[in-house]
């Protein structure tokens, strides 16, 4: 297994000391102290509560390294763990509960592209965004894959089969209006073709 470099902060000293013991005692991992993007692959953030401190801690983060975070906290709620993702944080641990297991194997989730949270965590994030859909998207034609319900409904005829003029007729917009779909998704997404686009909605899960 690769090495994976973690760099470990916190509010308090000695949770600092703590986590960085935890994860020398590991192997595979290497703790390092220089806040660079270069220099590490996932950052652990120890924290006392959901403080100003903290907050500054995490945005200083996600602005210089762009890095997958581990938070070790407490406690937080629906609103902090909002903000919480925002500043990159894909894993939270209660810090009553944390061991080297549990922090090691979080730091290899978000290593590898995943996260762990505890379970009412999930539940509320997935709440938030079936609230941001439900109240902010849908009245403005928007989806949270960041297409609109129209841009949708070209790509899913295009897989049908349908030419530009064909579309056109089925979704009674002129076909100078659907090339603008076309090309504006394209264009934001840098695909190549028609069949690209197709290809790539696909893969994704947005038809």
């Amino acid at each position: 297994m690769a090495e994976t470099r973690v760099l470990v902060q916190a509010t308090d000293p000695l949770l600092a000391v703590g986590l960085s013991s935890y994860l020398a005692m590991h192997p595979d991992i290497t703790v390092v102290e220089a806040n660079d993007p270069d220099s590490f692959d996932v950052a652990v953030v120890g924290a006392e509560g959901f403080t100003a401190a903290t907050i500054r801690m995490l945005r200083l983060t996600a602005v210089t390294a762009a890095r997958p975070v581990v938070l070790v906290i407490p406690d937080i709620d629906d609103l902090q763990l909002i903000t919480a993702v925002e500043c990159g944080v894909v894993a939270i641990l209660p810090r009553a509960s944390v061991n080297q297991e549990r922090l090691v194997r979080s730091v290899h989730a978000a290593e590898a592209g995943g996260g762990i949270m505890p379970p009412h965590l999930i539940g509320s994030l997935l709440e938030h965004f079936r609230r941001l859909q439900r109240e902010v998207l849908l009245p403005n034609g928007l989806t949270l894959t960041g297409l609109t319900s129209r841009e949708i409904e070209v790509l899913r005829l295009m897989a049908d089969g349908l030419d530009t003029t064909e579309i056109a007729e089925e979704i009674r917009y002129s076909v100078r209006t659907v090339k603008t779909i076309i090309y504006g998704v394209m264009d934001r997404y840098e695909l190549r073709s028609r069949s690209h686009a197709v290809a790539y909605a696909v893969r994704a899960g947005l038809i």
